[in-house]
């Protein structure tokens, strides 16, 4: 089934000489395409109402039910520009399966995989000026989010009865300036992100507010990034704030934290086929701190990376905690290798054999 959308251009659109002002440095979630994307949700009509209309202020009631109970998730994908000037997204339907996972975690609307990849698909065509152009030197791209909340204008605990999901675009620089550089990261023994039976399987605002007060800490503390702990036994290693974590050992095997009470990070599903094409084995089990800390100083474990959409793979390069610190990266190729080897697939300079890349316009 196809969603009905209709399209109405913004009359004030960035000129020619405003967007590549933009473009040629983009920074991340600074600028906004001309457009959005809106479909309404009730249980009378279903989806309903879909429209692209100009980027603008949206309007809530103060009672809206996501500004009191955070009834809200959403998802961050790329849209990328190959050298023959066509717009490809990475992944797209793995995209739609987690939202909808989300969704049900979160007691809102499903929005059908085919659904959701076509109003990213629409808006992507709309504004597809605005995917930068890339080169293997500097991976910008168009970023997207897909976001829903409960807009029903209501004060009670209960699934809402009006729920508005769009998706928003804006175009986004090499999350590194200069290169890839090895990132410092704060152990946090006080905060949790996320419990058995709670939230943080799905990709949804509240798990990263909890962050926030952590990542200070880590800020605090010199570091760039977070890493929590499991809530239960505050031994085992989950991920960072927004980051999945990878432990490469000596004889090539490559460990991960399960998943249950941890984001599925598109990317972090990636790099397991991906790596396990490239001859290495994968092991997704449960990991102890302890463990982490052992490994690093007997050379067992000899690099630790993480990936996430934005930064895609970064080497940890130490991990700072109360009373010490330990180098946590070599100059390992482990890391170069995988992240090269994604990245040329994203932007079509590397054959597409796992079927991932769907080609936009």
């Amino acid at each position: 089934m196809v969603m009905e959308i209709r399209t109405t251009l913004s009359t004030h659109p960035a000129t020619d000489k405003q967007l590549a002002e933009v473009l040629a440095n983009p920074g991340f979630g600074n600028y906004f395409t001309d457009h959005m994307l809106t479909v309404e949700w009730t249980p009378e009509q279903g989806w309903h109402n879909g429209r692209i209309e100009a980027y603008a202020p949206i309007s809530l009631d103060p009672s809206a039910a996501v500004l009191h109970y955070a009834q809200e998730i959403f998802e961050g994908m790329k849209a990328y520009r190959h050298a023959d000037g066509s717009v490809w997204a990475f992944r797209p339907e793995a995209n739609a399966a987690r939202m909808a996972r989300s969704s049900e975690r979160l007691a809102l609307p499903v929005l059908e995989i085919e659904d959701f990849v076509q109003t990213v698909f629409d808006l992507v065509k709309v504004d597809q000026r605005w995917v930068p152009e890339a080169s293997e030197t500097d991976e910008k791209s168009l970023y997207l989010r897909p976001f829903m909340f409960a807009s029903e204008a209501f004060l009670g605990v209960r699934p809402a009865q009006h729920v508005t999901y769009m998706v928003i675009a804006s175009p986004a620089g090499s999350y590194f300036k200069g290169g890839v550089k090895p990132v410092r990261i704060w152990l946090t023994e006080d905060y949790t992100r996320a419990g058995r039976g709670g939230m943080g399987a799905a990709k949804t605002g509240g798990n990263y507010a909890s962050s926030l007060v952590a990542q200070a800490e880590a800020s605090a503390n010199g570091c760039d990034q977070v890493v929590f702990l499991d809530a239960q036994e505050g031994k085992y290693v989950e991920e960072l704030g927004g980051m999945n974590l990878y432990f490469v050992h000596a004889d090539g095997r490559i460990v991960t934290p399960e998943t249950g009470t941890i984001l599925e990070g598109i990317t972090r599903a990636s790099i397991i086929e991906l790596a396990g094409k490239l001859g290495y084995t994968v092991e997704e089990r449960k990991f102890g701190i302890d463990e982490w800390k052992a490994g690093v100083e007997s050379g067992e474990i000899t690099e630790v990376f993480a990936c996430g959409t934005a930064a895609v793979v970064t080497p940890v390069g130490e991990l700072v905690y109360n009373g010490g610190s330990i180098a946590s990266a070599g100059e390992g190729e482990v890391w170069k290798t995988i992240r090269k080897q994604l990245v040329d697939i994203q932007f079509g300079r590397a054959e597409d054999t796992f079927g991932w890349m769907r080609k936009i316009v």
